[in-house]
């Protein structure tokens, strides 16, 4: 309590603040610091690329986007329902952008995230083949409340990736998983070697998920160095 003790001691001298409001104040002082800590433990743990939020989104760069229905994950009720997400369109529209918003969302609501690459899970999880650590990694990931999949369905699946997806979804059923893709769900079965374990993975995964398909402009450009006009 020691940040705000001279601030409501003061008032407490002034006369704005009686002994009493006196320890109230300082317990809510102290209830709200440890709440912004905690946030800030949850945020550094989710490890986002970027601190990405919905309110520093830019709705009005593409207007083809949906607006309503994002801002209505945005309520995290799709958290509350156990339900998952699934953002595809082209690159640049800004799906790894809202993926981690709604994630950054869920950490100041109180929620344990883990932000990632898809690849990376699945190199991850290889790994602990090698070192015999594959269950303990496997229980790892799978124990936040929402989990971000960032850049799914991005190239074909060996057999030993497609089973450790499969481990790692049966693993987290009734937990949302938010997936961010460049196609559409329909097009994730052939990226799987073995068609009954796709079957099996995709019907847990987009079966009852909310898809938001996310078109217009790229972003990207408006990021790239400008060139130096001054140059020769």
């Amino acid at each position: 309590m020691v940040d705000t003790l001279e601030v409501r001691l003061g008032q407490a001298r002034a006369g704005q603040i009686g002994h009493a409001e006196l320890l109230h104040m300082l317990c809510v002082d102290e209830l709200e610091r440890r709440d912004a800590a905690a946030i800030d433990r949850r945020i550094k743990t989710a490890r986002f690329e970027t601190a990405a939020t919905i309110e520093d989104f830019d709705f009005a760069y593409n207007p083809k986007l949906p607006v309503a229905a994002i801002r209505d994950l945005a309520t995290l009720r799709f958290v509350e329902a156990s339900e998952s997400v699934i953002l595809h369109g082209p690159v640049g529209v800004g799906k790894t952008h809202l993926a981690q918003a709604l994630g950054h969302a869920a950490c100041r609501r109180g929620h344990s995230v883990a932000f990632t690459k898809t690849s990376r899970l699945l190199a991850d999880l290889a790994g602990g083949h090698a070192d015999r650590t594959w269950t303990a990694r496997l229980r790892r990931w799978a124990r936040p409340d929402v989990v971000i999949l960032d850049d799914f369905a991005m190239r074909d699946l060996s057999l030993a990736q497609a089973d450790d997806l499969y481990e790692f979804v049966t693993e987290r059923a009734g937990r949302p998983i938010i997936i961010t893709a460049n196609r559409a769900a329909t097009d994730w079965y052939s990226l799987f070697p073995n068609p009954v374990v796709a079957e099996s993975i995709l019907d847990r995964i987009i079966n009852g998920a909310h898809h938001l398909h996310l078109d217009g402009r790229s972003y990207r450009p408006n990021k790239r160095p400008r060139p130096n006009r001054n140059e020769p």
